[in-house]
């Protein structure tokens, strides 16, 4: 496989023993086709086979860490075919059951399954500037990666609060509520993200594998069954991105409402 992860809006990267995985879309703000999606969950298998390396650290470019799927469904020329197997591409548990150590260098906007990635890394160290929002309801979208993982992070009430409403929140809010582990500032997320995987390095692989299987029994079961069945038969999905792609609120949102936070339509980010 080599280094090339087979998406265009993705590079890695070889900094001695630790590998770098960077998100780097600019011209759609790193939103994330199936094949950089793909292609993430192929760096995390790099650095569990390669001997040369240790730990993979993933981040973005600019002011965007990454904003989850192009719901525009563009792709990008470069891109590897990817196989169709639903949730198989996704690497949020590839992330989550690596042996190697994960670190998310969260430099910027992080939503969605930009926020997963995120999360279920080992450390996520986000930049002070960083901001976060977990949108898939505004979508229609019944995500059952968040359903299992938030509430085991921050519990049932402020999972409610994150999901329910699709609101932004800042980095302290973040790490108050246990989204994230550490925020340090923006100038030097780089040095801390390293520091952060050479820490994980000192402790042993097979312990550190143990503890962490022990760790993620604490997240609930995944419904992908309910999740895919909605993306291709429930009418809502479909309405959310279009209204999403046009500009414009979808249309269970009550007239009288439709112009509140969290249910404006947005522009591309």
């Amino acid at each position: 496989m080599g280094d090339d992860l087979g998406a265009a809006g993705l590079r890695f990267e070889r900094e001695g023993s630790i590998g770098w995985c960077v998100i780097d879309r600019p011209e759609a703000r790193n939103a994330l086709t199936p094949a950089m999606y793909f292609g993430i969950k192929k760096a995390v298998r790099l650095v569990n086979s390669d001997p040369d390396l240790a730990a993979l650290i993933i981040t973005g470019s600019g002011d965007v860490f990454a904003p989850g799927g192009d719901l525009g469904g563009r792709r990008q020329p470069g891109d590897a075919e990817v196989p169709d197997v639903g949730q198989e591409i996704l690497p949020f548990l590839n992330i989550r059951d690596s042996r190697a150590p994960i670190i998310a260098a969260v430099n910027g906007i992080c939503q969605a399954g930009g926020l997963l990635i995120a999360m279920l890394s080992d450390i996520c160290v986000a930049s002070d500037r960083a901001t976060f929002r977990v949108p898939e309801l505004l979508r229609g979208i019944p995500d059952a990666t968040y359903a299992a993982v938030l509430p085991a992070h921050v519990g049932i009430a402020a999972a409610r609060d994150l999901l329910l409403s699709a609101r932004k929140f800042d980095a302290a809010e973040a790490f108050r509520l246990g989204v994230i582990s550490r925020v340090v500032p923006h100038e030097t997320l780089r040095e801390e993200a390293i520091r952060a995987a050479r820490e994980i390095l000192q402790t042993p692989p097979m312990a550190r594998m143990h503890v962490k299987r022990m760790l993620n029994e604490r997240y609930g079961f995944i419904d992908y069954q309910t999740m895919f069945w909605a993306l291709e038969e429930s009418p809502e999905p479909r309405e959310g991105m279009r209204a999403f792609m046009e500009k414009r609120a979808p249309n269970w949102v009550p007239d009288d409402v439709a112009g509140d936070p969290g249910t404006e339509p947005k522009a591309r980010q």
